[in-house]
């Protein structure tokens, strides 16, 4: 276990609180819907909650970075000092979420950092689903660097068509002790978790462990969030001798990792949306530079109605996304436009109701080719896909110290 690339961890659980309140969504959703935000604080409170440890994608702006992290710093100070948490040693949490279209089954431990890279030809055993937004990582980054505890919303997943690693634990869940069982806020779900422990925490160890392959692990949501503690693990581990490094508790990332191949990871399309343009004009132009007859068909929404479809050219799902991305960006730029990514169909065309702005809806990929593509092709290109819909997003509730 202990060169294990995936292994338990010391997970903090709070003990007695409103885990309703406590528990929101990654803050990388809703970012243009600030009124789901406004909900989630008034629902919060005067509550313990993850919420006052993160920082909305939502709410960036609203104060200056630091600020925002030292916030977030100091809350996380307060819980522990207030000695509000349960803490299981080395351990794993078997979960259940009730998602859209089924159940979805996971196991919450720490991933290794030195065996991750999120570069675009990585071939560790580790690897991004999608391309890196260089951009977005030094608020991450320093949100975290201030930070005591770590909160995941990364999802990990596998590629195990047999389900011989995850699911077998799912089948003998009644003798698992149950270490919270809650409705999630803001029609997220029903979520249970269980504590894997001792000699059954060993035999998970060792089903991941027996993974075929080179390529054990990819990051299938969350990737920037992995990629902000990957990138000041690097910076700390210059400073540190080999026996620290080999034990540090930033080194290592708690997340949790799924079974590709479980009925409850649903593949959903991530749209697109234009604001601050003329949305014909704009239209126009995907016609004339992106159009192909035996392309991907995506559909263009102005004005609140589907207004046409457009096939997208490409040689695969990750090259068309590319050309296209290309495009919308170099618009952006000319233009002066705002891109934004929208997770939810329905939010998307109601967005699409203010003045100029387009919206695109993307289709998605199919289970079998993500392996695939990332071993042969690399990652796929910056916000290609996301794992079920918006509310589907892994909510943070687990905590573990790296300082």
């Amino acid at each position: 276990m202990e060169n294990s690339i995936f292994r338990p961890a010391d997970i903090l659980i709070p003990k007695a609180a409103d885990m309703r309140a406590w528990s929101v969504i990654a803050c990388d959703q809703f970012t243009s819907e600030r009124e789901y935000w406004d909900r989630v604080r008034s629902l919060v409170g005067d509550s313990p909650s993850t919420l006052n440890m993160i920082v909305p994608e939502a709410h960036l702006s609203d104060e200056p970075a630091l600020d925002a992290a030292r916030r977030a710093s100091a809350a996380m100070e307060e819980y522990l000092a207030g000695d509000i948490f349960t803490l299981f040693r080395d351990s794993y949490i078997y979960v259940e979420r009730t998602v859209t279209g089924g159940v979805r089954k996971g196991v919450v431990g720490m991933i290794d950092l030195e065996k991750y890279n999120f570069q675009y030809d990585a071939k560790t055993p580790v690897r991004s689903s999608e391309r890196t937004v260089a951009e977005r990582l030094p608020a991450r980054m320093l949100i975290r660097d201030c930070a005591a505890l770590e909160l995941p919303h990364s999802l990990l997943l596998i590629n195990d068509k047999e389900k011989s690693v995850i699911e077998p634990f799912g089948e003998k869940r009644a003798s698992l002790p149950v270490v919270y069982d809650f409705d999630l806020m803001e029609g997220g779900g029903h979520i249970t978790g269980r504590l894997i422990e001792g000699e059954a925490a060993r035999e998970l160890s060792e089903r991941f462990d027996s993974l075929p392959g080179d390529l054990k692990f990819i990051v299938g949501d969350g990737n920037h969030s992995l990629a902000a503690a990957k990138e000041l693990w690097n910076k700390l581990r210059a400073g540190l001798s080999p026996e620290e490094i080999e034990n540090h508790p930033a080194r290592f990332a708690l997340c949790e990792v799924n079974n590709v191949y479980d009925n409850g990871i649903r593949f959903e399309p991530i749209h697109r949306i234009m604001f601050g343009i003329d949305p014909w004009k704009l239209y126009d132009e995907m016609r004339e530079k992106l159009e192909s007859p035996d392309g991907r068909e995506v559909t263009v929404v102005i004005g609140g109605e589907r207004v046409g479809k457009v096939r997208l050219k490409g040689r695969s799902f990750g090259k068309m996304v590319d050309i296209m991305q290309e495009v919308l960006e170099e618009y952006e730029s000319v233009y002066e436009g705002t891109l934004d990514y929208i997770h939810d169909e329905e939010s998307l065309i109601a967005l699409t109701e203010a003045e100029e702005s387009l919206g695109i809806l993307m289709p998605t990929i199919e289970k079998r080719d993500l392996f695939e593509t990332v071993s042969r092709d690399g990652v796929f290109p910056k916000k290609s896909f996301s794992i079920g819909h918006a509310r589907d997003k892994r909510y943070y509730l687990e905590c573990r110290k790296i300082r």
